[in-house]
């Protein structure tokens, strides 16, 4: 059964966690070069292998009596947290244009581009920590996934018009804020429980 409420939270936690993240400054870049359909199809491929690892890897963690569970994934929510508010703003990444156009060539570029780049990236250990707080797995993987694709479609369809009326920033610490509170709420849970 899925958890609407678990699905929602992780979408909104995910969602603003990778907003400012270098791969939605990809998928813009790429979306600005190549058909939008073929880019989302290689992203959007490349965050569902990226939300099975992490939903699989947080699965795990759930062995672990939850005393464990809620003080590390507490740690890690603040260590994400503090990540964030520390992150420069980063660039636009340079990629590079495949020979042809062809939908395997432009959506591999986009597959192989996020799977590099987000592998062991700050979202990836997010939806990890989810995973193991809420012991949810498909409202988890869900809700990341989701979260995940509805950025990059925005990277690749809009990403400059968003970029130019939300603040990086402002987004950045709205993420950090989110990541703060289930840090904090964990951490209670640990000692509380």
């Amino acid at each position: 059964m899925i958890s609407i409420t678990v699905t929602a939270l992780v979408f909104g936690v995910i969602f603003l966690a990778e907003l400012p993240d270098k791969t939605a400054l990809a998928g813009l870049v790429l979306g600005t070069r190549y058909r939008a359909s073929y880019v989302f199809a290689g992203v959007a491929a490349a965050f569902l292998l990226h939300v099975v690892i992490a939903v699989a890897a947080g699965s795990v963690l759930t062995l672990l009596p939850q005393q464990i569970v809620h003080a590390v994934t507490g740690v890690l929510f603040l260590g994400g947290a503090a990540m964030l508010l520390m992150k420069k703003d980063e660039d636009e990444e340079e990629v590079r244009k495949p020979a042809d156009q062809s939908f395997w060539k432009v959506a591999g570029t986009g597959f192989m581009l996020i799977l590099v780049a987000e592998f062991g990236d700050l979202t990836q250990i997010m939806t990890a920590n989810l995973a193991a707080r809420y012991d949810d797995p498909i409202s988890v993987g869900l809700g990341a996934v989701l979260g995940l694709w509805a950025v990059a479609g925005l990277g690749i369809v809009g990403g400059k018009a968003l970029m130019k009326r939300v603040p990086l920033r402002l987004i950045t610490q709205i993420a950090a804020l989110l990541m703060l509170g289930l840090g904090v709420w964990s951490l209670y849970e640990a000692v509380a429980g």
